[in-house]
């Protein structure tokens, strides 16, 4: 589901799309990179963007927010303010200390790994997750298998923009999870970091 989809008179997701822009070539030739930057220089648009998710996720009983590095860490905190819960950082290898459980995944270009402290997410904890942008849906998929490894439920997924030629959505469907999008990027998937 996305906003549009559930209130596409929202004045709010015209505003957020506005805030968005897109750099070409970056970080490598070919690339169209999704920046949500000028999106937290616009304060209305970045209040917007988490009014509309807390608004979604409001009664759904979630304990845990947990972010995606990096641009997780941006939306993922005032959500769990807004709605009491708690917020966990997924970080790439050997930035948390203490002892942590990991979740390596394969991306189009390699490989990755997510790591998440160990007691952060107790058994039976609802938790969302929480990023800027899908495109093939493997890092949000390793996020659930971390959560789900914890015994949390993991209740659905929430990202900033989409990029639905790239099927992350399909992918997340498999796993059984919801996700929700405020914004479709407007860009060729060929050209999507």
């Amino acid at each position: 589901m996305s906003a549009g989809e559930n209130g596409g008179s929202d004045g709010r997701i015209n505003g957020i799309k506005s805030a968005l822009r897109v750099i070409p070539n970056f970080p490598k030739p070919g690339i169209m990179f999704q920046d949500i930057t000028t999106l937290l220089l616009d304060p209305k648009a970045f209040k917007d963007t988490i009014d509309l998710f807390v608004e979604h996720y409001k009664h759904e009983n979630i304990s845990v927010i947990a972010g995606i590095e990096a641009r997780g860490f941006i939306f993922g905190p005032p959500i769990a303010l807004a709605i009491g819960a708690k917020f966990v950082p997924l970080r790439k290898p050997k930035k948390l200390p203490g002892e942590v459980i990991s979740e390596k995944y394969i991306l189009e270009y390699g490989s990755d790994c997510l790591e998440m402290h160990v007691g952060a997410v107790k058994s039976g904890d609802r938790a969302l997750v929480v990023d800027d942008l899908i495109a093939t849906g493997g890092t949000i998929c390793a996020a659930i298998n971390l959560l789900e490894r914890a015994e949390a439920e993991v209740v659905g997924c929430a990202c900033v923009i989409e990029v639905p030629d790239l099927k992350g959505r399909e992918r997340l469907r498999s796993h059984g999870k919801e996700l929700y999008v405020l914004v479709e990027s407007q860009f060729e998937p060929t050209k999507q970091s």
